[in-house]
């Protein structure tokens, strides 16, 4: 049975190396993402092959299960437990995100995400029309889907937060198509990780902001993370793509409890099914 794997001498160093070519990746590309112009298609595209080189590095598998909407206008909500998302999903299908307006201040980061398309927006309430014409706005103009994650912040995995609607505006009473994303954290042989594994090793996670079920014991940056994930020799990400379901005459809100029950009730199932 797959499980953790002991962190010793070997290992760390091995983590380490990879971390120090994780840099010198990133210096290698800077350049060519400065030289592309920002928010436009071949950027966005670029973006799989950032991600994915960092995906080789922290030895991260994808296991995809459906197909991705070809609608367009198309938004995709999916389930938050770590920094590995944002690079899974341009990897998978292309596409961009939509974050909160603070990671447009972080050094390089925002720079770097920013060049990929990501819309920020400010999520505090007095600021909600202007983010949702922002993303409307967006949206409107391009072949690519956006990725939201409503539960608005990152979790242990051994549940979905309920779901934030105003991310949800966008759809109310629009034509766009908003499908539901699932994904689950395995060891490499498909082995669930466990919520107690889960939760000390591989979700990236704030203690306060859980509801339920086990806490870290360190809580890490999300350098850190990548880092610590390096040196466990990483894991495998099942991303399940569900279909999109009929939204028409809901408000947010009717959209974000809909979702949520989608998401989370599938997220359960395949949880309680590998077990």
């Amino acid at each position: 049975m797959a499980h953790v794997r002991k962190q010793n001498f070997f290992n760390t160093l091995t983590g380490l190396l990879r971390f120090m070519a994780f840099w010198v990746m990133v210096v290698v590309q800077l350049p060519i993402i400065i030289l592309l112009p920002a928010r436009k298609k071949i950027t966005v595209k670029y973006m799989a092959v950032f991600m994915k080189i960092l995906l080789v590095l922290a030895s991260i598998k994808i296991v995809k299960h459906g197909q991705m909407s070809k609608r367009r206008p198309l938004l995709v909500a999916g389930n938050h437990i770590s920094v590995f998302e944002i690079a899974t999903f341009p990897v998978m299908f292309g596409g961009s995100f939509v974050s909160k307006n603070d990671v447009r201040h972080w050094p390089l980061v925002g720079y770097i995400a920013n060049k990929f398309g990501v819309v920020f927006i400010d999520r505090r309430p007095s600021h909600a029309a202007d983010a949702l014409k922002l993303v409307q706005d967006e949206i409107s103009h391009i072949d690519w889907p956006l990725y939201i994650f409503p539960e608005g912040t990152t979790t242990n995995g051994a549940y979905v937060k309920e779901f934030k609607s105003s991310l949800f505006n966008v759809a109310e009473g629009t034509d766009v198509t908003v499908q539901p994303v699932v994904t689950q954290y395995c060891f490499h042989d498909g082995t669930p990780i466990g919520d107690q594994d889960l939760a000390e090793h591989y979700a990236y996670f704030d203690n306060k902001k859980q509801d339920t079920g086990p806490h870290c014991s360190r809580e890490r940056s999300a350098f850190g993370q990548i880092f610590h994930i390096m040196v466990l020799g990483g894991f495998r990400v099942d991303v399940y793509m569900l279909p999109p379901p009929p939204l028409g005459g809901m408000d947010r809100k009717q959209i974000a409890t809909t979702m949520h029950k989608i998401i989370s009730d599938k997220y359960m199932e395949i949880k309680g099914s590998k077990k």
